[in-house]
């Protein structure tokens, strides 16, 4: 199953520079780096990136995570992915652009 990451230009190329990340800073406050299932990923953008245009989408496939993925309780009660250790860029199984559009970003086409 895909679950997905959206990164601030910087940080997506941090990442790709490092070759992982401990996440953006609310993903350090927290202590783990928050994920969206495709279901979740355009109410995460809606809330935490609302006005951000330079943005990119990061697809990982959850079977490369093993146990440091749990599915916790959020907003709303849902249960999101949550990932108990660094990200690694070889995790990664796509990145696209996510873009602002006049009624909000734009994701990749069959996505949502």
């Amino acid at each position: 199953m895909l679950i997905y990451k959206i990164f601030r230009r910087p940080e997506w190329d941090e990442l790709k520079r490092a070759g992982f990340t401990r996440g953006a800073p609310v993903d350090l406050a927290d202590g783990y780096i928050h994920f969206s299932t495709a279901q979740q990923v355009a109410e995460t953008a809606a809330r935490h990136f609302a006005q951000e245009s330079d943005l990119v989408l990061v697809a990982v496939e959850t079977e490369r995570l093993g146990d440091a993925l749990r599915w916790e309780p959020s907003r709303g009660g849902d249960l999101f992915p949550h990932l108990y250790r660094e990200l690694r860029l070889e995790d990664v199984v796509w990145d696209k652009s996510l873009p602002l559009g006049a009624t909000g970003h734009i994701f990749p086409e069959g996505m949502l």
